[in-house]
């Protein structure tokens, strides 16, 4: 998969090493999905949003489901920082 942005630096909170850990799952694989483009489980609205910021260099926002929980990957606008976390911790 082709990487459409540079993320910058990559961090991740607690939460979502956590919920990655629980279900033996590599962040590397929702982080290149995040720079490839497919921004995972948001609507219509939020993917052109995403689809237009890698042109106007806007905020990315990605969802994924895990079990029955979210993991958000969230590309600043300046791409200085990609974070993953969980919902509840934005």
């Amino acid at each position: 998969m082709e990487v459409m942005f540079p993320p910058g630096q990559v961090v991740a909170t607690p939460g979502a090493l956590s919920l990655l850990e629980q279900h033996d799952l590599e962040a590397a694989t929702f982080l290149l999905r995040h720079l490839g483009g497919d921004w995972g489980d948001v609507c219509k609205q939020d993917s052109k949003i995403n689809d237009d910021a890698l042109k106007d260099g806007n905020r990315i926002l990605s969802s994924y489901p895990i079990n029955k929980k979210k993991l958000w990957i969230i590309t600043e606008a300046d791409r200085s920082v990609t974070t993953l976390l969980l919902p509840e911790e934005y």
